[in-house]
C-alpha cells in the first residue's frame, strides 16, 4: 500500500449487535430478533469510513493472536485499510464489544477489552515513521493517556494535522493535548467535560470554546443538544462558528455516528473544504450511519455531497 494520507490510532474489536424488543427481567430470557457480527471498535470504524470516502488510510491498533483477530484484520484489509501496524498480543483474546439494542434505538454495551489490547507508547514509537509520513493523524482519547499524548505530539512535531476524538481522562493531560491538536471532536457527554457547560446553552459552550481554541486547536466539533456545533479560529480557516442540526434520518442506532462524523470531517479538511462545508459533510455522514444497527459505516462520498447540497470538492490541500 502507498503512504497513507491518514493514520488512525485507536481500538479494533469484534462487534456483536443483538436486537431485542424489550429487556428481560432478572432471571428471565428475551428473544433476539436480529444479530450482526462485524469488524468494529472506534479506530477500525473510523479507518473503514475514511477508506470508503476515498482516503488512503492505515490503522494502528492492537489485537489478540486468536482466530477472531485474524478474521477482523482480513476484513479490514478487504475494506482497504492498511493493517500492517496492528500489533498482535500473544495469549490474549481480541477485544469484544456486545451491543444490546432495543426497538427504540436505546443501547447498552458490554465490552471485554483486556489491557493487552490497548495501545502503548511502544506501539506508537514502532509506528513513528508511518505517523510522520501521513497528512493527518487521528488520535482517540479513549486510549491510555500516555499513548494518546505520545501519538499527538509525534504527529504535531512532524507538522501533520492532528485530530483528537474524545475527552482527556485527566485534567492534567488537557494542556499538552490541546497544544498538539488541530481539530478536537467531542460528543455531548465529552463536550460537557471539555467546556464545563450544559450542552443546551450554546452561548456558554461558545465562550468555553474560545478558551479551548486559544490553547492550540484551530477547529472544534462539539456535540450539543441541538446538533453539532463547529467553532474555528485559525489562519487557514478564518474565524467563525456554525450550528448544524441533526439530519432527519430515522434513527435505528446512534452507535458509530460519531466515528463517521470524525472520518468525514477529516476527509473534507484533507481535500481543502472550508469549515462550514466540512461541517455539513460530517453531519451528513453521521446521519447516513444511524439508519442501521451497529457502528460499521456505509458511506459514499457522492451521496454525502448530495445530502449536503454541494458540488464536487475542489483540489486537495495538505498544508498544516
Amino acid at each position: 500500500m502507498s503512504i497513507p494520507r491518514a493514520v488512525v490510532i485507536g481500538q479494533l474489536a469484534r462487534d456483536l449487535v443483538l436486537q431485542v424488543d424489550q429487556w428481560p427481567e432478572v432471571g428471565h430470557a428475551a428473544d433476539v430478533r436480529g444479530r450482526r457480527e462485524m469488524l468494529g471498535g472506534k479506530g477500525a470504524n473510523q479507518a473503514v469510513a475514511l477508506a470508503q470516502l476515498g482516503v488512503t488510510v492505515a490503522l494502528v491498533a492492537a489485537a489478540g493472536d486468536d482466530d477472531v483477530g485474524d478474521s477482523l484484520l482480513a476484513q479490514a484489509s478487504r475494506d482497504g485499510v492498511d493493517v500492517t501496524q496492528v500489533a498482535r498480543r500473544r495469549d490474549t483474546p481480541t477485544g469484544l464489544i456486545v451491543e444490546a439494542l432495543d426497538g427504540d434505538g436505546r443501547w447498552r454495551y458490554l465490552q471485554h477489552l483486556p489491557t493487552e489490547v490497548l495501545l502503548t507508547v511502544a506501539d506508537v514509537d514502532a509506528s513513528a515513521e508511518l505517523l510522520r509520513a501521513a497528512d493527518v493523524v487521528l488520535v482517540q482519547l479513549q486510549q491510555p493517556p500516555a499513548t494518546a499524548l505520545a501519538a499527538a505530539r509525534l504527529a504535531h512535531d512532524a507538522g501533520r494535522l492532528v485530530v483528537l476524538d474524545g475527552a482527556p481522562a485527566s485534567e492534567s493531560d488537557r494542556p499538552a493535548l490541546l497544544a498538539a491538536a488541530d481539530v478536537v471532536r467531542a460528543d455531548a457527554h465529552e463536550t460537557r467535560l471539555w467546556t464545563a457547560a450544559p450542552t443546551d446553552d450554546i452561548d456558554r459552550v461558545l465562550t468555553a470554546a474560545g478558551d479551548i481554541l486559544a490553547a492550540g486547536p484551530g477547529l472544534l466539533a462539539f456535540g450539543v443538544d441541538a446538533g453539532n456545533l463547529f467553532v474555528w479560529r485559525d489562519q487557514r480557516w478564518g474565524d467563525g462558528h456554525l450550528l448544524v442540526p441533526l439530519t432527519d434520518q430515522t434513527v435505528v442506532d446512534t452507535t458509530g455516528a460519531g466515528d463517521a462524523l470524525v472520518a468525514a470531517l477529516t476527509a473534507a479538511l484533507l481535500r481543502g473544504d472550508p469549515p462550514p462545508a466540512a461541517a455539513r459533510y460530517a453531519v451528513a455522514a453521521a446521519g447516513a450511519t444511524v439508519g442501521h444497527p451497529g457502528g460499521r459505516p456505509n458511506l459514499n462520498a457522492d451521496a454525502l455531497r448530495a445530502r449536503r447540497g454541494d458540488r464536487a470538492p475542489g483540489p486537495a490541500s495538505t498544508s498544516r
